[in-house]
């Protein structure tokens, strides 16, 4: 690893709202740049720890054990001094004593926009302090220039030009707990349930929660209802008990506003209910329990490889204009700070000018796309739509092993297709049900309290048709009228789709357009990066982890933790990544005696060296044959010589299971909401051909099943390319202190 040839001073900080996942990215940072050959030091209490000169050295240890802690260790604060020209000047002078010029900050619009003035006026501020003879003249030229890169903390979710920011998945796990907690309270009592959520001028948080629990109604700023709201949401939700809705949970952002620019309150829509329904409601404002907790896996990995790049940036030779890492598409990049704030600025004015559509562009077509099947979903019956004489049907089937997310899946798919006059069957079992005749028709309330249930609602299981099965299976499309098919699972459901394919010459029944959905816990589907389910069973692995670590005392132990994947070694990789684990052992990379030979004396010199008392090693379930998660484990107890003992856990199907995290059933919905309208294109289009989902960040790929085989390693069951494999070298790195 190349290490700068001129040693570098790095100031951190983080400032303004705390948000999950800050802890995770001071860690990376410090830890990266110490690597990197640099002086980092932490600024303690945000800006005000500058003006006030709170800054301290930072060691490899001193950010041990944080990243799995809500808030930030070394502090926020909101400083108004800063805000003037003479804290700023103030400011300026305490990070020379340091040396200090080149400056993360993590936090959110106010806090990068505040540290990309300072860095415009830096070259101001030393003119002004040699002036006054505070600095010399030879400090001035050994610091020209301060350098920013900044890190977006903000539950919100409220940065342009990045996908998420620092803090709100987390967010998101709190809103989305609390409400499936009310949701059982609403259906005994048959009550409606107000919730008030974070979001001043953006409604994420508001919509995807809405998603993510089945809500009945959001009120958001990007998107205000029509005049006539109030009659018309109690219109909607009369209609809803009139379907069969026993509950009702309306969500309110704190930024909700009517078209005129009128705040609504959660108050409010409760007064508007109480007085029309008769019906008793009742308010929960969550407040700043959004931000506490721990931070979920996703946080944990953003603010990882965030903290990395953000040095990275510094450390460029080219570097120039304020930065800001943002993930886009499932990457990690930088852009420009001043532009990105500009852009979230001009979201915040499109809003209060009303120019709502603007907002809603600008937000970006992801969220327009979320925003309108919401509508669909919240409905409390398909619209009426003129009785086609013949109308086309389709079946839905899981296959494979369960994903938490399926069912979410399976619930866009259901209304999406009622909502466009299709009549919407399910097949039970798999492959089974085809062969069996397991089928059983959709109506629109049937699907209505899947949202937070693990497991497939229509059972799956890997059994795939012998060749003597097709006649049966040829017979039940047949029989029910089926033109197209929405399978939604692993490579099980990928291998059938490409038998019918294969047999539609022989069968013509089986000539049908055929969609897959890609859901596995394993993440090991070609074109899509992050599968239905994969996001459960990662925040499974990392709590069990985090429970694991905390069970240690002060004897010396390393734990050995075996997880799912087969022979992808994604849960092992990010995994890792998230716990900080000084090893992961995947069937990727590979595994023999040299190298547990090296990693055994690194371990032994860093317990006896360093005082290490706990290590965490991860090992995929296929990762070798012969080096086996037993074997590993009894070798580093046999040579560590008593200077540390191991434990091993297997964590087993419990990784399968369990209910499925906000990104997983928000991921079943989009990427449910994609099959369908591939599906709604082909029949429409008479086109036959079978495809699958791929999906990359916000961007849907569709590509067709004959180019399945060039994709995948048919024999691991796995993609040839897997972009989480470049990320492996952070995790030793970020773990094991260098010599």
């Amino acid at each position: 690893m190349a290490k700068t040839t001129v040693k570098k001073t790095l100031g951190i900080l983080t400032s303004g709202g705390d948000a999950q996942g800050m802890n995770a990215a001071v860690r990376a940072a410090v830890r990266w740049a110490l690597v990197q050959n640099c002086e980092v030091y932490a600024i303690y209490e945000g800006y005000q720890g500058m003006v006030d000169n709170i800054i301290k050295p930072l060691r490899w240890e001193s950010v041990s054990s944080i990243m799995q802690s809500g808030g930030t260790v070394i502090g926020t604060a909101r400083c108004r001094e800063f805000r003037e020209r003479p804290g700023r000047l103030r400011a300026a002078e305490n990070l020379l004593k340091y040396g200090i010029d080149n400056l993360i900050v993590i936090g959110g619009d106010g806090s990068l926009t505040g540290a990309d003035i300072f860095a415009r006026e830096w070259p101001e501020l030393l003119a002004e302090l040699l002036a006054k003879k505070k600095i010399s003249a030879l400090k001035v030229k050994r610091h020209p220039q301060l350098r920013i890169v900044g890190m977006v903390g903000s539950i919100d979710n409220d940065m342009a030009d990045t996908d998420m920011t620092l803090g709100a998945d987390s967010a998101l796990h709190r809103i989305t707990e609390a409400i499936d907690a009310l949701s059982s309270t609403a259906h005994s009592h048959q009550r409606i349930f107000i919730v008030e959520v974070m979001g001043r001028n953006c409604g994420y948080l508001a919509a995807m929660s809405a998603i993510a629990t089945g809500a009945s109604y959001v009120f958001i700023p990007e998107s205000p209802p029509p005049d006539g709201w109030r009659e018309n949401l109690y219109r909607e939700l009369r209609a809803a008990r009139s379907a069969g809705r026993r509950d009702s949970i309306i969500i309110v952002a704190e930024g909700a506003r009517d078209r005129h620019g009128r705040t609504i309150t959660s108050a409010e829509v409760k007064e508007v209910l109480d007085r029309h329904m008769g019906l008793e409601s009742r308010v929960t404002i969550l407040g700043h329990v959004q931000r506490g907790g721990e931070p979920s896996a996703f946080d944990r990995y953003l603010g990882t490889v965030s903290g990395v790049e953000a040095v990275r940036e510094l450390l460029r030779p080219d570097g120039g204009e304020s930065k800001i890492v943002v993930t886009r598409n499932n990457r990690i990049e930088t852009v420009s700070l001043c532009e990105s704030v500009a852009k979230t600025h001009a979201i915040a004015e499109a809003i209060r000018a009303g120019e709502f559509d603007r907002a809603m562009r600008l937000r970006g077509s992801g969220w327009e796309i979320m925003n309108s099947v919401l509508g669909t979903l919240s409905r409390p019956a398909a619209p009426a739509k003129k009785t086609r004489k013949k109308p086309k049907t389709i079946a839905l089937i899981t296959c494979g092993w369960p994903a938490p997310g399926m069912n979410n899946a399976l619930r866009t798919a259901v209304r999406l297709g009622l909502a466009q006059g299709y009549r919407m069957l399910g097949i039970r079992q798999g492959a089974e049900g085809l062969i069996y005749d397991r089928v059983r028709e959709f109506a629109w309330m049937d699907v209505e309290e899947w949202v937070a249930c693990g497991g497939s609602k229509l059972e799956a299981n890997r059994t795939l048709p012998e060749p003597e099965d097709f006649p049966a299976v040829a017979a039940a499309i047949r029989k029910h009228k089926i033109d197209g098919l929405l399978m939604i699972g692993g490579w099980s459901a990928y291998r059938l789709a490409a038998m019918i394919d294969e047999m539609d010459r022989e069968y013509p029944d089986l000539d049908l357009p055929v969609v897959c959905v890609p859901a596995s816990i394993n993440n090991n589907l070609p074109g899509s990066e992050l599968a239905i389910g994969a996001d459960t069973a990662l925040n499974t692995i990392v709590q069990a982890v985090d429970k694991i670590k905390n069970s240690a005392d002060t004897s010396r132990r390393a734990f050995l933790v075996e997880v799912m994947g087969r022979y992808c070694g994604y849960l092992a990789a990010m995994s890792g990544l998230a716990t900080g684990a000084e090893y992961i052992y995947l069937h990727e990379q590979g595994i023999d005696l040299k190298l547990l030979q090296r990693q055994l004396k690194e371990l032994t010199r860093s317990f006896r060296r360093d005082g290490r008392n706990i290590a965490l090693l991860i090992r995929n379930e296929h990762a070798n044959t012969a080096y086996t998660t037993d074997f590993i484990a009894q070798l580093f107890t046999e040579e560590a010589g008593g200077l540390f003992d191991v434990r091993k856990t297997i964590l087993g199907p419990m990784q399968q299971g369990g209910t499925p995290t906000p990104f997983d059933r928000i991921q079943g919905t989009r990427l449910a909401y994609d099959g369908m309208l591939q599906l709604f294109g082909k029949l429409a289009e008479h086109d036959n051909t079978s495809a699958f989902i791929g999906f990359r960040g916000s961007k849907t790929s569709i590509f067709p099943m004959r180019d399945l085989a060039g994709m995948v390693s048919c024999e691991y069951q796995r993609p040839v390319n897997q972009w989480w494999e470049s990320l492996l070298s952070m995790v030793t790195a970020l773990a094991i202190r260098p010599r």
